[in-house]
């Protein structure tokens, strides 16, 4: 199974990999696996500032901390914080995993 995928179960990794191995040997179609990476993977959900600071407050961190963690400056999650601006790609996932799973996981 893949390590950069986070799965939304154990049980739904390994359909997961099934239906990769299946569609690699033909079959199964394109439309069709793609219908299961999305039913199968985490969902990456869109966050307020009201959002993130609980979540941050949650793992209980400063903003510099949690930066670090998200690769990001600390300015840029007191953006957040404040809603002026938004995370976008990598950011909202890793703010998805740290809602669903703590801040360990992208430890």
């Amino acid at each position: 199974m893949s390590k950069n995928k986070t799965y939304k179960s154990d049980a739904l990794a390994a359909i997961h990999e099934t239906v990769s191995d299946l569609f690699n040997i033909g079959l199964i179609d394109k439309a069709t696996k793609r219908h299961f990476d999305k039913t199968c993977l985490t969902p990456i959900e869109d966050f307020t500032g009201q959002d993130i600071r609980a979540l941050r407050e949650r793992e209980q961190v400063s903003q510099d901390v949690f930066a670090c963690y998200l690769n990001v400056t600390k300015g840029m999650v007191s953006k957040w914080e404040c809603g002026k601006k938004q995370p976008t790609g990598s950011s909202k996932k890793l703010l998805s995993l740290i809602k669903k799973k703590g801040l360990a996981a992208i430890a």
